[in-house]
């Protein structure tokens, strides 16, 4: 038996961003002398080693554990 793999893109949006909040993260990832490295890095080894379906579960998982305040 073969399985499909499974695909999380597409579909109804659940979880609202504002453009404050946006504006904020790409500060942050872009000019922070601090943060912007350590970001910058992450996603570069994201972007290599994962597909573009599992970067977004990761996405997701993180925004809801941020969501529900867990902290690990």
């Amino acid at each position: 038996m073969v399985l499909s793999p499974i695909s999380i893109l597409g579909g109804d949006s659940v979880y609202c961003i504002n453009e404050a909040q946006m504006e904020h993260a790409k500060e942050l990832a872009e000019k922070d002398p601090e943060s912007s490295k350590k970001i910058k890095n992450i996603i570069d080894t994201l972007e290599s080693d994962f597909s573009r379906n599992e970067r977004a579960a990761l996405a997701f998982t993180i925004i809801d554990n941020l969501r529900e305040n867990r902290e690990k």
